[in-house]
């Protein structure tokens, strides 16, 4: 999904794009891709985007709603899911993120090689983590959707919050219904303490 920078008017671009079942599927990931987290996508989405030029660069606005299957977490049962993903992005053009257009009285280029040489977080400054750089000819939304994609997910699925889960005995669904199982002593380390016999 391409969009040309001359695309973009002075009033900004509306786009409301498809995002393929397919490209859903490769960045969740499978068996067959190496990568699996967990997730698959059930349907196409349709990506609502404003993108309007800004300060030599470009602010990306943008939701999508994804739908995806993962198993609960406790009592491995579908869990279907419908995520709401929004994000805004600055993006920014090669040369200026070089720093290619600089002026002694430009304070925007300024401001950002000052906060390059301050605080950071690993290889990017803290500030610039909703930045992302583009050619300045053409901006291509499939890897910003992939990354949205990913930061969506939750840590884990699950069916709702009171899953009781499996019993770790028989295998029973203990949502279904309790088991006859009686509990066993969860820590390993801590079963001597069953053969104390009290006087």
């Amino acid at each position: 999904m391409l969009v040309k920078i001359e695309q973009i008017k002075d009033a900004g671009l509306k786009l409301d794009e498809p995002i393929a079942l397919g490209l859903l599927s490769d960045v969740l990931g499978g068996a067959a891709s190496g990568h699996d987290t967990g997730f698959q996508a059930t349907e196409p989405s349709t990506l609502h985007a404003f993108l309007r030029k800004l300060s030599g660069g470009v602010l990306l606005q943008g939701s999508f709603t994804l739908n995806v299957n993962a198993p609960c977490k406790r009592c491995i049962t579908d869990v279907k899911m419908a995520l709401p993903v929004s994000f805004t992005i600055n993006l920014v053009p090669e040369s200026l993120a070089r720093g290619d257009d600089f002026k002694d009285d430009d304070e925007k280029v300024m401001e950002k090689k000052e906060r390059a040489q301050g605080e950071s977080g690993g290889t990017f400054a803290i500030d610039d983590a909703d930045e992302q750089v583009f050619d300045g000819k053409k901006i291509d939304l499939d890897p910003i959707i992939r990354e949205q994609v990913l930061l969506a997910l939750p840590m884990n699925a699950v069916c709702r919050e009171d899953c009781q889960g499996l019993c770790s005995q028989c295998g029973q669904n203990l949502n279904d219904k309790k088991c006859g199982c009686t509990p066993k002593v969860s820590d390993p380390r801590l079963s001597p303490l069953m053969n104390i016999k009290l006087n």
